[in-house]
C-alpha cells in the first residue's frame, strides 16, 4: 500500500486556473489552490488593472510548470490574449476555455473546437 501510495503522489497534477474574481474563488473553494515553498501559486484573478502582458506572463510561467496538467482561463480573459493561446501547440498542460458569470461560452472562439473542426474538415455554414 505505501507503494501505491508513494506511486500516486509523484502523478500528482495541479490545476491552473487564470480568471476573474468569482471564477478563481470558485476553484480555490473547490480545492484547486496550491502555494509551493517558492510561493508560487496555481491561480491569478484578472480585474480591470490587470494589462494583457501580465496575463500572457502567468500563461506562460502556468504553461512551463512541471507539476501542472491542466490550465482552466476564462474565455473573455483568452480572448485578450488569443495569439499566444493559438501558438500553444503542447498537450500539456491542456488549456481549457471556460464561461464567466458575465461572458457566455462561444465555441467559435475556443482555440480547441477550432482545432478540432479543422481537423474534422468540418466547414461553417
Amino acid at each position: 500500500r505505501a507503494m501505491a501510495k508513494r506511486s500516486l503522489e509523484q502523478h500528482d497534477a495541479l490545476i491552473a486556473v487564470i480568471g476573474d474574481e468569482d471564477t478563481v474563488t470558485g476553484m480555490l473553494l473547490a480545492g484547486i489552490g496550491n502555494v509551493d515553498a517558492r510561493r508560487s501559486s496555481n491561480f491569478f484573478v484578472v480585474d480591470s488593472k490587470t494589462t494583457p502582458g501580465q496575463i500572457e506572463e502567468v500563461f506562460t510561467r502556468f504553461t512551463t510548470r512541471n507539476d501542472v496538467a491542466v490550465v482552466l482561463i476564462n474565455q473573455y480573459i483568452a480572448t485578450m490574449i488569443r495569439p499566444l493561446i493559438d501558438a500553444y501547440e503542447s498537450t500539456a498542460p491542456a488549456i481549457l476555455e471556460i464561461p464567466s458569470k458575465e461572458h457566455p461560452y462561444d465555441p467559435e472562439k475556443d482555440a480547441i473546437h477550432r482545432r478540432t473542426k479543422l481537423l474534422l474538415g468540418i466547414r461553417d455554414q
